[in-house]
């Protein structure tokens, strides 16, 4: 009985964090091809001076959505793109189906979000550096609370 409650606990772990090479081929993908129309639409939209990068694309294990993590510079306008992404995500999708349509059958559902790694990881840095010091400044420790 134990072993196969240890089977089957493994089973489960592997599921949940490892993708299945189906689900990183389509992810794979997704971020090639994202990459150049995101980029490409604001080129068009008169938006010059602007970075969007497709930092990561999760895939669900049913692979109808597909979870895209973007990082833009500049940071002050990463939110006004995102909800201009957000808006445009069908003709997103659609330009997606017609490049991948030899590559995928189905184009899994596109929900975009904002990738705040780089900003994490620099607030770290300052953190450890003591650039931001919460015993001078205590306004500081309302920005490190997780939200």
């Amino acid at each position: 009985m134990v072993i196969k409650i240890m089977l089957f606990l493994h089973f489960n772990s592997n599921n949940i964090l490892e993708e299945s090479q189906r689900q990183k081929k389509i992810a794979s993908v997704l971020q090639h091809d994202l990459v150049d129309v995101l980029q490409r639409a604001a080129t068009d939209g008169g938006m010059r001076g602007v970075i969007i990068s497709v930092s990561k694309v999760r895939v669900t294990v049913d692979l109808s959505i597909a979870k895209v993590y973007l990082s833009i510079f500049p940071n002050d306008k990463a939110t006004t793109l995102l909800e201009g992404i957000r808006s445009n995500t069908p003709l997103i999708r659609h330009e997606l189906a017609q490049r991948t349509k030899n590559q995928l059958r189905r184009m899994p559902n596109l929900e975009f979000f904002i990738d705040d790694s780089l900003e994490y990881i620099d607030n770290i840095n300052k953190s450890l550096k003591g650039e931001d010091n919460p015993i001078k400044d205590p306004s500081i420790l309302d920005k490190r609370k997780k939200k």
